[in-house]
């Protein structure tokens, strides 16, 4: 049979309208975002809130029963040590309150002994460190100890510098009060007043006592502190706390200033509590403690900080966004852009950090997947991405 021209034209002009007619009616791509798989660096981070607190405090008490005389402390003023706090004027004592303040001063004698014995057991210690340090630094000249184990003998006999420092503190501390008590007695007859002076220099935290009043003995009357020597305490899930180990680098943020700040885990505490969250669930949480690397002003005691502890990091690590990842048939897997169209695609992921996962197979750098995947988004279907 002959085709004519006018044949052609009609078969021609038939097969352009279905065409069209199956461009009008097939689905229009889904759009969606889209990331690279790129090679990156990478840190696994555990965030917490805490807060500062001043690592020595002296909490000054009433040492003995009697009517308490403010002498115009306020918060924020620097005292010196041996600086009067407070002055008391104790009653006359009857024969069962001189025999208890006789058992008191007995106490305060014992606890002074007892506070003698701790300083002279960490001078020992002390000394005993510096030696190791010495020796370290000689190993260390000739390469046979590595400089973290330097560092760590270092730090070892810091604090202990430190807790020497604290050790003599509480000596004088339980001497004065062993003073105080000394003195209720001499001065029953007289019934004149006694003043209690501050064991160490520092500021004042917080008056307790405000009002000229009769007061118990050990009810405590000032806090003594230095606001610039301050450590951090954040308190995480004690499942998460099994993570943290002491030397883990931390940052610090919304402290109030500007710049991050640098810290380091000194300790992790061994006892848990239970802390009641705002959505009502008791939880165990760990308190962490953290050291400041940086000397930084207008931190002071029980101010608000936020805590990033830094687990895990490292460098050129294939990562996917968390946001692309979804829990598939056989463990978790992405949306994989290839040709126009998202194929599911199953994954193996390694460290995971709070926007990042490290891959550890199925994907390859400079693939294209897809973040946050909807429920109308299926296995095959085509796609217009978009970043």
């Amino acid at each position: 049979m002959k085709i004519s021209r006018n044949h052609v034209i009609a078969i021609g002009g038939t097969a352009v309208v279905i065409g069209l007619l199956v461009l009008l009616l097939m689905p229009s791509p889904l759009v969606v975002g889209t990331e690279e798989v790129r090679r990156s660096r990478l840190q696994v981070t555990l965030e917490g809130e805490g807060a500062s607190r001043v690592r020595e405090h002296f909490m000054v008490s009433a040492p003995a029963h009697g009517k308490f005389m403010r002498i115009g402390l306020d918060e924020g003023d620097r005292i010196e040590k041996g600086d009067l706090v407070a002055v008391l004027v104790p009653p006359p004592l009857n024969s069962r309150e001189y025999e208890e303040t006789e058992s008191r001063i007995s106490s305060a004698a014992a606890l002074l002994e007892a506070a003698r014995k701790s300083y002279q057991q960490v001078t020992v210690d002390l000394e005993q460190a510096d030696r190791q340090l010495g020796r370290y630094k000689k190993l260390y000249e000739r390469g046979a100890v590595s400089r973290e184990s330097l560092e760590e003998v270092q730090r070892h006999a810091d604090v202990l510098r430190s807790e020497l420092g604290a050790a003599a503190s509480r000596v004088e501390s339980a001497g004065y009060d062993l003073k105080a008590l000394q003195a209720v007695l001499e001065s029953d007859s007289s019934r004149s007043g006694f003043g209690v002076v501050a064991p160490e220099s520092g500021v004042v935290l917080r008056v307790l006592e405000t009002s000229e009043r009769v007061v118990a003995a050990g009810t405590p009357l000032v806090e003594i502190g230095n606001p610039a020597d301050v450590e951090l305490v954040v308190d995480v899930l004690s499942s998460d706390a099994v993570g943290v180990l002491p030397g883990m680098r931390v940052e610090i943020m919304d402290w109030g200033g500007d710049m991050v700040l640098a810290g380091i885990v000194r300790r992790v505490e061994p006892a848990a509590f239970t802390k009641v969250s705002a959505l009502g669930i008791e939880e165990k949480r760990v308190n962490v403690i953290i050291d400041l690397r940086d000397d930084v002003t207008g931190l002071g005691d029980n101010y608000r900080v936020q805590a990033r502890i830094i687990l895990w990091e490292g460098d050129n690590v294939l990562q996917v966004p968390v946001s692309s990842l979804f829990r598939g048939n056989d463990g978790w897997a992405v949306f994989r852009v290839r040709d126009g169209r998202a194929h599911v695609t199953p994954v193996d992921i390694g460290r995971r950090g709070t926007y990042y996962a490290e891959v550890a197979g199925g994907l390859s750098e400079g693939d294209q997947v897809v973040v946050h995947p909807t429920n109308d988004l299926q296995d095959g279907m085509r796609v217009r991405g978009e970043r």
